[in-house]
């Protein structure tokens, strides 16, 4: 078993425990708080052997071989370099790091120690991400792509009476691109590679930071276009569109309900509903598989390491675009 620890003990944390644990490889021993008393609670409903609340601690501890840090952004790049250079594997919520000049010192520290170091974007591990790429060689000349994340955080009625939620807080490194438009800059980067040029636009909360906002990319032949929403919700979804027909994806971070559908009108279901645990549990195996022979998928370490640096400099530069500054 793969003894890992936990940073961060939010619903995601919970999801991804939940996930790992289906795999049979992974084996939460230790968790990580700031606050003692909700590390203990959230170590007892899980079954953790270990409770810290120093991460240095945490670090030195040599039966942890893996850690999942979920903690706010503007941790993810000091906390995942103290967990790779203590030896141990990295998995880091999305967006991994705030910089890519960040990530580029992560990935060196991985590769030096041959660790695992993954960002935790869970569509790029979900197997109806292949059945999207195989869709894609059916509906012929793209017209273009719309990706959409808009979900109405159930933080915001909060930050309306006047309260600064860490999620829409310029010092944690937050916001509608970062917490959502990264879920809708993967797929333009994974299935079109990097576009020629980028508009980037944002509605501004009173704490400065971006609660919505909307992108295009351009490529050669075709755009795709991104919007993203902490404030309110979108009904529509997804699609990408082409001469010979197109392909509706109604949650462009879980990869579910999607279906084909012909010019001549027929329809072709590509995947169906599965719950969060199912989902996480995607990326928990891949993440024990790539630790249990490194050596034999460091191609596929490597390319995903790709894809994730050449996303976190499309998020600086559409930050510098719509001119999103985080107080850091």
């Amino acid at each position: 078993m793969i003894n890992f620890a936990t940073i961060g003990t939010s619903w995601i944390t919970d999801a991804f425990i939940g996930g790992a644990k289906t795999t049979g490889k992974l084996k939460l021993s230790a968790v990580y708080s700031s606050n003692e008393e909700k590390g203990r609670e959230f170590a007892e409903k899980h079954q953790a052997e270990k409770v810290y609340t120093d991460l240095n601690a945490l670090a030195n501890d040599q039966e942890i071989d893996a850690v999942y840090i979920a903690s706010p952004n503007v941790f993810h790049f000091e906390q995942s370099r103290l967990m790779l250079k203590s030896g141990k594997h990295v998995i880091c919520e999305k967006p991994i790091t705030v910089t890519a000049k960040q990530l580029e010192e992560l990935i060196a520290i991985a590769e030096e120690n041959k660790l695992v170091l993954m960002e935790a974007l869970m569509a790029m591990h979900l197997p109806s991400l292949k059945a999207l790429e195989g869709a894609m060689n059916k509906i012929g000349t793209i017209s273009h792509a719309r990706f959409d994340f808009s979900q109405r955080s159930s933080k915001y009625d909060s930050l309306l009476s006047g309260k600064p939620e860490n999620i829409f807080n310029p010092k944690m490194a937050t916001g509608a691109l970062m917490d959502l438009g990264v879920y809708c800059v993967y797929p333009a980067v994974y299935f079109f590679g990097e576009p020629i040029n980028t508009k980037t636009t944002c509605r501004k909360l009173w704490t400065s930071i971006d609660g919505s906002g909307q992108s295009i990319f351009e490529y050669n032949n075709f755009s795709v276009t991104l919007t993203y929403s902490k404030t309110a919700d979108s009904r529509i979804g997804s699609e990408i569109a082409g001469d010979k027909g197109t392909i509706v994806i109604p949650s462009i971070s879980k990869l579910t309900d999607m279906k084909l559908i012909l010019k001549e009108g027929t329809t072709e279901i590509l995947s169906n509903n599965q719950d969060k645990i199912t989902l996480m549990s995607y990326e928990a195996g891949d993440f024990a598989r790539y630790i249990e022979d490194y050596n034999r998928y460091k191609g596929e370490i490597d390319k995903l390491l790709d894809i994730s640096l050449k996303v976190n400099r499309l998020l600086e530069a559409m930050r510098k675009d719509a001119n999103i500054e985080f107080c850091i």
